[in-house]
């Protein structure tokens, strides 16, 4: 059930090459698994990341500069975003941790966008005259196809939640029904015997009489 549900959301989320990134692993318990970004000096950065199976849906989070200060600490947390301008050039760390958790393991999905994104043309930023309207039907094209993909990915990231806490609760409610029923037949078992032995025990004293 897990290997299937992290490749339904795993084909929805792709490392980037262009400073952004999407990512869903699968974090063991009792571990800690960090990943790596260059972030430039005046960058400003995005990480935000939710928890789709597991446990109670919680996390630790930190993110730490490359002089080793803490940008954020949060402890078991579903989901959450962070934004912060890099005041250090240098290989920032994202540390997420389920150390405290003894059983369970965790599915976790973030992204991480640092920097602006490039302009739908390439030419915008150059331009000293008002677009035509070719540019302009462009931009807003792909703005909105932006919306829509991300949109899409939270949706996706909450129907995977959503169908890992229905399978979840399905397999508790198979367990007990299972228990019920062998209780209802322990009892039923336990209360043959114990008529039998009322009978048996009138047959021997009418006898021994």
């Amino acid at each position: 059930m897990l290997k299937s549900l992290l490749f339904t959301v795993a084909s929805l989320c792709v490392f980037k090459l262009s400073l952004a990134g999407e990512l869903t692993f699968e974090l063991p318990d009792n571990e800690r698994m960090c990943f790596y970004e260059q972030v430039d000096k005046g960058t400003s950065a995005t990480i935000e990341f939710q928890v789709i199976t597991g446990g109670n849906y919680d996390v630790d989070l930190e993110v730490a500069a490359p002089n080793g200060q803490i940008l954020y600490k949060d402890v078991k947390k579903q989901y959450d975003s962070f934004t912060w301008t890099a005041q250090n050039s240098g290989i920032h760390t994202f540390c997420f941790s389920n150390e405290f958790s003894t059983f369970t393991h965790k599915v976790v999905y973030f992204d991480l966008q640092v920097g602006e994104e490039k302009p739908a043309v390439e030419e915008m930023n150059d331009h000293h005259t008002a677009m035509t309207m070719m540019e302009t039907s462009s931009v807003t094209i792909f703005e909105n196809n932006k919306a829509v993909l991300d949109h899409q990915t939270h949706f996706r990231l909450r129907e995977a939640q959503g169908r890992g806490f229905a399978e979840n609760l399905n397999e508790r409610v198979l367990y007990w029904s299972i228990g019920e029923s062998v209780v209802v037949i322990i009892v039923g078992i336990g209360q043959i015997l114990v008529l039998r032995s009322f009978f048996s025990n009138t047959s021997k004293t009418s006898t021994r009489t």
